[in-house]
């Protein structure tokens, strides 16, 4: 694998270490380092050598962490991580004595990524990261989650690199709380969000869209057990794009959590590797529109290894432009397409167990 992309349109970056590892939950959680694994391998193997970058994580600093969260949470994590206790006390999240640093290290790579995209190394990356990020608010970690690594990013783009303006789509079967809590007041961040409602952790109504200044930058797209690509996809056409058109965002972040996928055992939707595909290119469209076509996407849920190392292999394929292996994305219908207004007229191709947590 090549350090340097010798075509940086086409090339994505992946942040690739077997540090991801080290953070052990415990041998029959579902976070396990072995989505790591299935994540990396299917990312490694979607890509031709040429096209694939890979991008040394660095651990992120506690200045970086604190973007986001509150000191004392910082620090109340820190110590509880380090004194062996087992889990967080603020949240059903399961650690051991390397988590810290593996979640440092997680937030870390996902900067990392966003340099290589700000400096033109790569147009698009994707950081099989872990722990997780998502359910993290700026003062409590749950929900396998310890730092909320997109939201890091978001600051970091903001405040280290000057842009104001950043889209978030999360796509995980689980509501993104913590991210929706880091910008609720945000008009300079956008989050948007399909998911399985009601579920854990029981946040993401549609009646949720931020407040103060950031009224209507938060989209929830709740949606039944048992929903599929129908509805997802019209969520990104009728939601996602006529919103993405009005906000014009100066970068994009993905929160790619594959236990949207059929047969999960921590989700109830129906999506299919080949969707994830098509929801790629919808999101490259929009980068394509007003963020100079950077994306970087970061691994939220997916708990079942096989189905999410196929899975991030169609979606890596498609941040490269590749198509799908046994073909292309599946389109949106035409008249979708036209209904939602979208970018240049064209569009880019089991249940929670009871007190289980994602």
């Amino acid at each position: 694998m090549k350090t340097e992309p010798e075509n940086a349109a086409s090339a994505v970056g992946l942040v690739l270490d077997g540090r991801y590892r080290n953070h052990q939950p415990g041998r029959w959680h579902p976070e396990r380092p072995a989505r790591y694994d299935a994540a990396a391998n299917g990312a490694v193997s979607a890509l031709p050598a040429e096209l694939a970058v890979t991008i040394a994580p660095r651990p992120a600093a506690i200045e970086d962490i604190r973007l986001v969260h509150d000191p004392a949470y910082v620090d109340l994590a820190r110590g509880e991580i380090l004194a062996g206790c087992g889990s967080l006390s603020t949240g059903d999240t399961e650690t051991c004595e390397q988590t810290y640093d593996t979640a440092l290290l997680a937030a870390g790579g996902v900067l990392s990524a966003v340099d290589a995209v700000m400096s033109a190394r790569v147009r698009t990356a994707f950081c099989p990261v872990r722990p997780p990020g998502h359910h993290a608010s700026p003062a409590r970690g749950m929900g396998f989650c310890v730092f909320n690594n997109v939201a890091v990013a978001a600051r970091h783009l903001q405040r280290r690199h000057g842009l104001r303006r950043v889209l978030i789509v999360d796509w995980d079967v689980h509501h993104g709380n913590g991210t929706q809590d880091s910008f609720c007041d945000d008009p300079d961040v956008l989050f948007f969000s399909t998911h399985q409602w009601p579920h854990y952790p029981g946040t993401g109504a549609a009646r949720e869209q931020g407040t103060g200044a950031g009224k209507g930058a938060t989209i929830n797209c709740p949606l039944p057990g048992g929903a599929g690509m129908a509805e997802v996809e019209s969520a990104f056409l009728h939601a996602l794009i006529p919103a993405a058109k009005r906000f014009k965002p100066e970068f994009v972040l993905v929160s790619a959590g594959f236990d949207s996928m059929a047969g999960d055992p921590l989700g109830g939707l129906r999506l299919t590797a080949r969707d994830f595909a098509a929801l790629t290119g919808i999101v490259l469209d929009i980068a394509a529109e007003t963020a100079g076509g950077r994306v970087v996407s970061v691994l939220e849920g997916g708990y079942n290894p096989g189905d999410l190392e196929s899975a991030v292999r169609e979606h890596v394929r498609a941040l490269a432009g590749l198509p799908f292996q046994s073909g292309p994305p599946r389109k949106p219908p035409a008249a979708s397409s036209r209904a939602a207004g979208s970018l240049n007229g064209t569009t880019g191709a089991g249940r929670l167990r009871r007190n289980q947590t994602p």
